[in-house]
């Protein structure tokens, strides 16, 4: 088959979607604290990272017991993930939240291991899900892929960039001695796909039109 320009810049987008980092989801799990120092009244969150302007009326965040597979406790949310992309939850302790740039307070817990925290749309389908601790041969697991390290009191789990995603919890999230909530580094293209893409290109300057005689 002869190649043309056409054929060339399809396979350069191509290679390019395939060296991209894993692409997040609209919405999905960025940090989590489930074990405070002290009292966890008022102290624990959920941080969410998503697209601005996505609206998260009707989403769910639900805690899984990893020892019988219970919910509870169940998050109805409301608002929008604000300009920055990070939209945090924070306990309060009755009259308001100690969780720093918190974007709505409710009141809840989640037990500290091994669990899971779920994410849900409006529809109540799964956007996200974070398996923590070391689960047993007869725990219920509602993670994606191997389980997160349990955290020590005051310890939260974050991604290790907000908006990736492989699809497995050991990989996607490490252990912050000091939390961050609504804040969280980015993942950029890796280079290679930048590369990629300008040597696929390049290639375009090889499809030489027929000569007219």
């Amino acid at each position: 088959m002869k190649l043309t320009r056409t054929h060339l810049l399809s396979a350069a987008l191509a290679a390019a979607a395939a060296l991209q980092a894993p692409q997040a989801r609209a919405v999905q799990l960025s940090e989590v604290l489930y074990d405070a120092t002290g009292t966890d009244n008022g102290k624990v969150f959920v941080e969410l990272w998503g697209a601005p302007g996505t609206s998260l009326d009707g989403f769910t965040i639900e805690g899984v017991n990893g020892a019988d597979g219970a919910i509870a406790p169940t998050l109805t949310l409301t608002g929008a993930i604000p300009a920055d992309g990070f939209f945090v939850v924070g306990d309060t302790d009755g009259t308001a939240s100690q969780v720093a740039n918190v974007d709505l307070t409710l009141n809840f817990d989640f037990q500290n291991g091994p669990d899971s925290v779920v994410l849900r749309n409006a529809l109540g389908q799964v956007l996200d899900s974070l398996g923590y601790g070391v689960f047993g041969a007869t725990d219920i697991f509602a993670g994606e892929g191997n389980a997160a390290p349990g955290a020590a009191a005051g310890q939260s789990l974050a991604r290790l960039f907000a908006n990736r995603d492989t699809n497995d919890n050991a990989a996607d999230f490490a252990l912050l001695d000091i939390p961050t909530p609504g804040t969280g580094p980015l993942s950029v293209p890796e280079p290679r796909a930048v590369i990629a893409v300008a040597l696929l290109a390049c290639g375009l300057s090889a499809v030489r039109r027929p000569r007219h005689t």
